[in-house]
């Protein structure tokens, strides 16, 4: 029995989220059921990184045990036939073989994510970003980003009725960026929290308009109080960009 990474790309929009659920259409279950239709056999994948419904992914990984899953020489052939078989919205980028110990979720040495912002209104970014139209001071929001470097526990930002053990994460990256009308959150940390990203922009964002200080940012982080974050940012804005493993 050999272990194979998938690695695939997904636009979220129509999704339930990454992970397999009952009663609910998930990256998941469509490539599990693209995998049993092209080789007459069912398969169960272990995910890299959850993502929630409407999330997008230019990088997410799968790791399936299978025997003769493919064969090298035909691999582009079967990687075509199978995204033939998939949705418009849903790639798979890439099938490789790792080591038999190789975990997809538990090996991975950080994620990064980016969450995109756009002010002035434009139709085509409608599905793939968060429409805010109000003046933002980056200055402001940078500091607020800057300040999350000296933190690990951020139990604030996670949302309840979560099963993890620990609230710690280890943040390398905290920035935000513009790129030409698009204000990205770009961070990058070795675990992410549920709806951790999401409540990290929308609390930052408060920052950046002026309705809360630095000061009352710093006191929001200490809380350990997820009442004190902002979530209320939408989902389509959110993309997982990578998941790093020690071998790439």
């Amino acid at each position: 029995m050999a272990r194979y990474f998938i690695q695939v790309s997904y636009n979220g929009a129509k999704y339930a989220g990454f992970q397999i659920q009952n009663n609910a259409n998930t990256i998941q279950a469509e490539i599990q059921k693209a995998l049993s239709i092209f080789f007459k056999t069912n398969f169960a994948l272990t995910c890299s990184s959850r993502t929630d419904a409407g999330v997008h992914a230019l990088n997410n990984f799968f790791h399936l045990d299978a025997e003769n899953f493919t064969d090298d020489e035909n691999l582009e052939k079967i990687i075509y036939s199978i995204n033939s078989i998939l949705p418009t919205d849903i790639v798979i980028k890439r099938i490789y073989r790792v080591p038999e110990t190789s975990h997809c979720r538990f090996d991975a040495l950080s994620r990064e994510y980016k969450y995109y912002i756009y002010i002035s209104k434009n139709p085509f970014y409608a599905d793939r970003a968060f429409y805010y139209p109000y003046k933002l001071d980056i200055d402001k929001l940078n500091q607020a980003a800057e300040l999350l470097l000296r933190y690990s526990d951020f139990t604030t930002f996670s949302k309840k009725n979560t099963q993890v053990k620990t609230f710690d994460c280890k943040i390398s990256q905290s920035k935000w960026i513009q790129e030409e009308s698009l204000l990205i959150y770009q961070v990058q940390a070795n675990r992410f929290l549920r709806g951790m990203v999401r409540g990290l922009v929308g609390t930052m964002l408060k920052v950046g308009t002026g309705k809360i200080s630095i000061e009352f940012f710093k006191k929001t982080i200490e809380s350990k109080d997820c009442r004190n974050a902002s979530f209320a940012v939408p989902p389509q804005g959110l993309f997982l960009i990578d998941v790093k493993y020690p071998w790439e």
